[in-house]
């Protein structure tokens, strides 16, 4: 079987150790007045959880005065990403938030622009994936959901939340070709955003919905899906019953980055202050609650060590998507 482990290693060496006191920010010392985010796709995404719970913390420790958020979808991201570029100067005090499809869809040529391009403030979380079903799904394990597409590949498809190529995309298709499958030939059926995917699958259309962890677990809390799989190394602490793909003979791993983007020639001040509030936020019970919260993992690095783990991201995911015949 096939493992694939996107830089694992880089990125929990990176982690950011917890469990510190909040005391040092007590006074409330605010380090930036105020952060608009701007959000690449619709409500109820990964991008969108990570931004509003990002200036939770930032705003519930005194760190950043205040907190107002954007979504302007479209495009798989280029919209946004296009509208930052474009509006450079006016966007000073906006940051995106956006993840691992940055990288998949500047390679695919979904969007002309690539992270090289804006100003690179730092990498925060990680987000493992996961397979969801409907409540109300006769599958309960990902055995069964694999022997459901042995009996009727067409009539098993998978969904996700991005465009063919994309995420969601790339991870159904390495679980599917860990268990032995042929990756190529999994019916995949593309939403915009998390919420019509869902939709989907508690209609039927789908059999089985590729998500970011987070997101199933707050489906799951919801009582609205069964999380049959997920690609972290081990269990996550907030859904605990949930197993890992390993656990079921799936040699798979898989983590997804999120963080934080300026304008392009965005002031080395602004650069610096961004950077300031977001390293001090690991240090809040605010933001410990917001990751424990959501099942992140802490991912940490700024700037020229954002942009290294960037370009190595770019070559093991390209170089995936050769060999699985996206690119």
């Amino acid at each position: 079987m096939k493992t694939f482990q996107m830089g694992r290693r880089a990125l929990l060496g990176a982690a950011m150790a917890f469990g510190l006191s909040g005391a040092a920010f007590a006074d409330g010392h605010q380090v930036v007045d105020s952060i608009h985010f701007l959000i690449p796709g619709g409500a109820g995404g990964g991008w969108d959880g990570t931004a509003r719970g990002t200036g939770e913390a930032l705003t519930g420790a005194g760190l950043v005065g205040t907190a107002s958020f954007e979504n302007m979808s479209g495009g798989g991201g280029g919209k946004a990403i296009g509208y930052l570029i474009e509006n450079a100067e006016s966007n000073h005090g906006t940051l995106m938030v956006n993840s691992t499809p940055i990288v998949i869809r500047s390679l695919t040529g979904v969007f002309p622009h690539n992270f090289r391009d804006l100003t690179l403030v730092a990498g925060t979380i990680g987000d493992y994936a996961a397979m969801v079903v409907g409540k109300d799904s006769p599958i309960n394990s990902m055995e069964e959901l694999l022997a459901a597409y042995d009996a009727d590949p067409n009539g098993t498809a998978i969904g996700g939340g991005s465009v063919p190529g994309g995420m969601d995309h790339l991870v159904a298709a390495m679980v599917m070709e860990a268990a032995g499958k042929d990756a190529l030939g999994v019916k995949y059926i593309p939403y915009d955003a998390g919420g019509k995917a869902m939709a989907a699958l508690l209609s039927g259309e789908i059999a089985a919905l590729s998500t970011g962890f987070s997101e199933a677990v707050d489906l799951a809390n919801a009582g609205e899906v069964k999380i049959i799989g997920v690609t972290a190394p081990e269990r996550v602490d907030a859904a605990p019953d949930a197993m890992t793909m390993k656990e079921q003979g799936i040699d798979t791993e898989f983590v997804n980055w999120r963080g934080f983007f300026g304008a392009p020639g965005l002031p080395e001040d602004k650069v610096a202050a961004y950077q300031d509030a977001l390293t001090k936020m690991y240090e809040t019970p605010e933001w410990e609650e917001v990751r424990a919260r959501n099942g992140w993992v802490n991912i940490h690095n700024n700037g020229d060590e954002f942009k290294a783990f960037l370009e190595g991201q770019e070559q093991v995911i390209g170089d995936l998507m050769k060999k699985l015949g996206f690119l």
